[in-house]
């Protein structure tokens, strides 16, 4: 099958109810713009255009498309920024009525992140790991490397499910990738956190084993937004420590990333 080109948040597949404007460009044949549908039933999408006064319509399963572009939803934008502010349970309504209307059958991987974002910005890691679940399943690679992978593992965390992100933690490692090893490391940071108490030996491992290792030694173009979230979290533990202006350096060299 031929992997859909699509944007943001649009994923494979329009509802069966809800046309969405869009453009499908057959195999081997030129563009289409008009109303895109998805047929759970028969698994083929329908799309309806204007030829001169005529409404045409045509039918293709997914190996006849060569890509499908459907705009991003509205929303989805004011969505994100929610998600960034740390308003999450704002957000859920809008994420969870644009997946209504889209009713995807695949979501791509940074939008599938928002959603789980929300969740745990709302303190919900349950409906979390639920849209988790459906990533995970469409991809198992998911868990464990690319952008998403960090967002699942503050699902197990939160949900004390330890063993099971050592495991993927352990893999993360082992794929060789630099980001992927940071965003690792600074997850056992998270562990170290949560499991130990609020104390300046636990701080103190945090920093040593985790942020500032990541701050220090991972300075490569792949790693820099990692690198910015170890920072960051670094200064937070030098808060903790009373050390004010280690943390106002750690916060500096993060916004200047």
């Amino acid at each position: 099958m031929k992997k859909l080109a699509v944007s943001l948040l649009a994923a494979l597949a329009a509802s069966s109810v809800w046309a969405i404007q869009g453009t499908l460009t057959p195999d081997g044949g030129a563009p289409i713009r008009g109303d895109i549908k998805w047929k759970p039933a028969s698994k083929k999408y329908t799309i309806e255009y204007k030829k001169g006064p005529s409404v045409i319509s045509g039918e293709f399963t997914p190996q006849e498309v060569a890509s499908l572009d459907i705009p991003a939803p509205a929303a989805l934008d004011k969505a994100v920024e929610l998600v960034a502010a740390g308003q999450g349970a704002s957000a859920i309504p809008m994420l969870a009525k644009i997946a209504a209307e889209y009713k995807m059958l695949v979501w791509d991987k940074p939008a599938a992140r928002h959603l789980v974002d929300a969740y745990l910005a709302a303190n919900n890691p349950q409906k979390a790991e639920e849209v988790a679940r459906g990533i995970i399943a469409d991809d198992k690679d998911a868990a464990f490397t690319g952008e998403f992978a960090p967002s699942y593992w503050q699902i197990l965390l939160k949900l004390g499910k330890t063993s099971q992100l050592e495991n993927l933690l352990k893999k993360a490692v082992a794929t060789g990738d630099r980001a992927t090893s940071a965003a690792a490391l600074v997850m056992r940071g998270d562990i170290i956190l949560a499991q130990g108490g609020d104390n300046a030996d636990t701080y103190n491992k945090a920093l040593v084993d985790a942020f500032l290792r990541v701050g220090l030694m991972y300075t490569d173009e792949p790693c820099r937004e990692v690198r910015a979230t170890a920072l960051m979290k670094a200064a937070q533990c030098f808060d903790k420590l009373h050390q004010a202006s280690r943390a106002e350096d750690m916060r500096a060299r993060a916004k200047a990333i």
